[in-house]
């Protein structure tokens, strides 16, 4: 399960983030890549916030495809 504590400094504020376990399988970049990107260190971020249900859905799907748990969600 990610951990709020260990997000990386990347991620714009928000619900959805990235945390530290990330290692970098592209899975989430693909699902949603108008909201993960890539870090020069090869972990993923999150770039913008969704806001529309459809966008929430994409996150959605990336957090629940995500092999090692790295992206969470706060709420609102």
């Amino acid at each position: 399960m990610a951990s709020k504590e260990n997000r990386v400094a990347e991620n714009v504020p928000g619900r959805y983030y990235v945390d530290d376990q990330c290692i970098g399988c592209d899975m989430c970049r693909t699902l949603a890549p108008d909201f993960f990107e890539m870090t020069d260190r090869g972990n993923s971020y999150i770039k913008q916030q969704p806001q529309a249900p459809s966008e929430i859905d994409l996150c959605e799907e990336a957090l629940e495809s995500c092999p090692v748990q790295a992206i969470g969600n706060d709420g609102d």
